[in-house]
């Protein structure tokens, strides 16, 4: 009898240890469950080390940790530099101040429609004849047209500030130097049609208007390797016809502008003189010859300006 008693209290402090040992285990266990919940940690082999055993972070967000604040201090310095830089071009460029950085671009187009005014009888299905793009956005558009000057300084400026820009050429103006032109459209600059050599359209019957149009499309498939989808009439004149002719030929839209600016002037569509977010500008590609300036001056003018304003400019492609 003695012998069975002695037996069973070593089987009760066995029974008690193992309990003891397990409620031990489980508490490490939830140890070391909250530490990776709270924290991330886990144990050695686990998601830390790469082992097969990874332990997957718990869904939902997760702690911010030395990492993270690391890329922040990154990202803050990359935008100080990137700042420094603008100073920097700015001031290479005789600008007062860099200009302002136009939003991202709409993740929803505008609709784009004739202004008031501009329509052509049927106009339904035809390009629509514009000034000012649909938007808020407290941005204008830079338009160049015709291509007689070709200033390296202009294309080295527009670069350095990153300036978007949209050209519509003529064929009689350009085709003594494409190379110009291919050299702006590498720069990321879209190169529309401005017809072949520059004439007074609504002077001319549909047949010679298509002529004007189409053929300058088939320049610039062979020159640039693509046709545009924006046209601009020269002078802004334009008639039914023209319209027509430039839908046949594969053209979509037929800006024209709202403001033109000159080396040392303005000149304005609007009796209050003023610009309007989305307002289209018209500017030359001009020199010395025609101009008291440059390009580079030109464009110093424009910048000053619509900086001023509280406006930057914008890519026009990017709102079609």
């Amino acid at each position: 009898m003695r012998l069975v008693r002695q037996n069973d209290k070593k089987a009760a402090k066995g029974t008690v240890g193992r309990r003891a040992r397990h409620g031990r285990a489980r508490a490490g266990l939830a140890v070391l469950a909250a530490c990776a919940v709270a924290s991330g940690c886990t144990v050695a082999g686990g998601a830390a080390s790469g082992g097969a055993d990874a332990v997957k972070p718990a869904p939902g967000p997760q702690p911010l940790h030395a990492p993270p604040a690391r890329a922040l201090d990154s990202y803050a310095g990359n935008l100080r530099a990137t700042q420094a830089a603008r100073v920097a071009m700015a001031k290479k460029w005789r600008l007062a101040e860099p200009p302002l950085l136009a939003p991202p671009a709409p993740a929803r187009k505008p609709v784009i429609r004739a202004r008031k005014g501009f329509e052509v009888q049927g106009q339904e299905g035809l390009p629509p004849v514009f000034t000012t793009v649909p938007t808020t956005d407290k941005v204008v558009f830079l338009t160049i047209d015709d291509g007689s000057e070709k200033d390296p300084a202009f294309l080295e400026m527009m670069s350095d500030l990153k300036i978007p820009y949209t050209a519509f050429l003529s064929d009689y103006l350009v085709n003594d130097d494409y190379g110009y032109f291919r050299d702006m459209q590498s720069r990321g600059v879209t190169l529309n049609n401005h017809t072949l050599t520059h004439p007074y359209l609504p002077g001319l019957s549909y047949e010679e208007q298509q002529r004007e149009i189409c053929g300058m499309q088939r320049t610039m498939q062979e020159q640039y390797g693509q046709q545009p989808v924006a046209f601009r009439p020269p002078y802004g004149n334009y008639n039914r016809d023209t319209l027509r002719a430039a839908r046949s030929c594969g053209i979509k839209y037929a800006p024209i502008w709202n403001e033109e600016v000159f080396v040392d002037h303005f000149e304005w569509r609007e009796e209050d003189k003023d610009l309007r977010p989305g307002d289209i500008i018209l500017s030359h590609f001009r020199g010395p010859d025609e101009w008291k300036g440059t390009m580079p001056d030109m464009v110093r003018r424009l910048l000053k300006y619509v900086t001023d304003k509280g406006y930057a400019v914008a890519r026009l492609e990017d709102y079609l």
